[in-house]
């Protein structure tokens, strides 16, 4: 005899069972919250030592010199020539809020004049140039 035959029967249950979908969605969370650090991306550079004080965070155009004196805008790489023909671009569509240069300690001062130079002439009249603080509990 089925249930409907019986008589009154039990009720049907239209809740939807959420557990599995939470823990799914705490599975996810995890992955993201171990992941996230790791995809930030960036130039390796030695930065050189000196009595600075730390930046704030928000979003400003960064320009980068690695060791071998590679030249990146943000993360995008770029040629001496391909930065000297860019960069006034580049500067007035994300350069708003401010740019820094980030050049390895390794890197001749040359390279270094020679972009400040590049940035000048894009009518950038503010550099911050970006330095490791000093550990002064030495």
């Amino acid at each position: 005899m089925s249930r409907r035959a019986r008589g009154k029967g039990l009720p049907l249950n239209a809740d939807i069972n959420v557990v599995s979908l939470i823990d799914v969605m705490m599975l996810l969370m995890v992955i993201f919250m171990i992941t996230a650090p790791m995809m930030q991306g960036g130039v390796d550079i030695a930065l050189p030592v000196a009595e600075a004080r730390p930046l704030e965070a928000r979003s400003s155009l960064v320009v980068s010199i690695d060791h071998t004196g590679q030249i990146y805008v943000d993360e995008d790489k770029f040629t001496y020539a391909e930065f000297r023909a860019t960069f006034k671009a580049l500067a007035s569509q994300r350069g708003r809020n401010g740019i820094y240069l980030r050049a390895d300690r390794g890197v001749p001062y040359g390279t270094v004049v020679q972009v400040l130079a590049v940035m000048r002439g894009a009518g950038v009249g503010d550099v911050g140039l970006v330095a490791q603080p000093e550990d002064i509990t030495k």
